[in-house]
């Protein structure tokens, strides 16, 4: 981290403690946001949106102005590696994302990793437009789907409850299943080094599907290949943190951090702060983990679950999120008491 940072987030990120805290929402940009449901309105479909520049970039900066989080996550899908391969995508409404499935070798040799660069050009430029509105305080996070959550979503094709098609290839030909994810790693690393170059400051690599998995799959579908992106990433770009989100690790948060080398680390809803302060803080800085459904609920259970979080996790290197993303029905007026909520001192007292 460069000397004299003066950004919140990337100072967080690199060790210190700062009252209040710094924080940012997944999915802070979304449905919930008038602004953003009329620009989807205008727009043919998602895809769309996420690949024409002034449009991402627009949201981007949307819940900025509203609430004045600390990050500003780039508007896009952790989708768009895939469509850039070549897999067909489309997003249904009520459905969520539709993919053409990858269910064998001969599957993988249909994608066109030649071409990634190329077809994510309109992202790199959505990147450039934000870094250049954003004040001095805010800071750009740039992101990624990781291997395996990329990967059973290419596999399933769409979303699963059971996940037995990704599950069942990654047991029977482990070596076939590993040439998807060495292609997905090798991807992932080039996706986030352009996001990078073009003015993201911190990078996030989402594993929402991490804790599907047992423990020996764990390591080698989940740690193994975010080892490599890190190992990758870190040469090139030493002054840019990354955080890792693997969703519903549980115990296994542990390993996580330690093997692959995450300077932060995303909590789901369902980790104990006392457990994070206590196991996980002295190991990275914690991001997390309010429950999305709070921000729903508002009033006196979303004022005391913030200080009790604030409280907990405060007195260490702590970014201040949510344990999942922004849920559509959240009212916008419950973001902007828990904007007032962490901007007070009484949120850490």
């Amino acid at each position: 981290m460069p000397i004299g940072q003066t950004k919140p987030l990337l100072r967080v990120l690199g060790g210190e403690t700062l009252t209040p805290p710094p924080w940012w929402l997944m999915r802070q940009a979304g449905r919930y946001l008038p602004e953003y449901r009329a620009a989807r309105i205008r727009a043919r479909d998602f895809v769309e949106m996420c690949l024409t520049p002034a449009v991402a970039a627009e949201l981007t900066l949307q819940p900025v102005r509203r609430y004045r989080m600390d990050g500003a996550i780039l508007f896009s899908d952790i989708l768009m590696l895939p469509y850039a391969l070549g897999q067909a995508l489309t997003f249904r409404e009520g459905q969520g994302p539709i993919l053409e499935p990858i269910e064998n070798r001969a599957g993988i040799g249909r994608l066109k990793p030649s071409q990634i660069m190329s077809h994510l050009e309109p992202v790199f430029d959505a990147v450039r437009r934000v870094a250049e509105a954003l004040d001095t305080r805010t800071t750009l996070i740039g992101f990624a789907g990781s291997p395996w959550t990329v990967a059973t979503y290419m596999v399933e094709g769409g979303t699963s409850k059971e996940f037995r098609q990704v599950k069942g290839w990654a047991y029977r030909d482990a070596n076939g299943f590993g040439t998807l994810i060495d292609l997905l790693v090798e991807g992932t690393v080039d996706f986030l080094a352009a996001q990078m170059a073009a003015g993201a400051e911190v990078v996030q690599l989402f594993d929402s599907w991490a804790g599907i998995l047992p423990e020996p799959a764990f390591e080698r579908w989940v740690i193994e290949p975010t080892r490599r992106i890190v190992a990758a990433l870190k040469p090139r770009f030493p002054d840019h943190p990354i955080i890792g989100f693997p969703r519903g690790a549980g115990l296994l948060y542990e390993r996580y951090i330690t093997e692959t080398g995450v300077d932060g680390v995303g909590l789901d809803a369902m980790v104990p702060a006392g457990y994070a302060r206590s196991r996980l803080q002295q190991l990275a800085t914690v991001q997390g983990n309010l429950d999305p459904v709070l921000l729903i609920a508002g009033g006196a259970a979303l004022e005391s679950a913030v200080k009790e979080l604030c409280r907990t996790l405060g007195g260490g290197p702590f970014v201040f999120n949510l344990g999942h993303g922004v849920l559509p029905e959240t009212p916008p007026e419950n973001v902007e008491a828990l904007a007032s909520l962490l901007a007070g001192s009484n949120a850490v007292k």
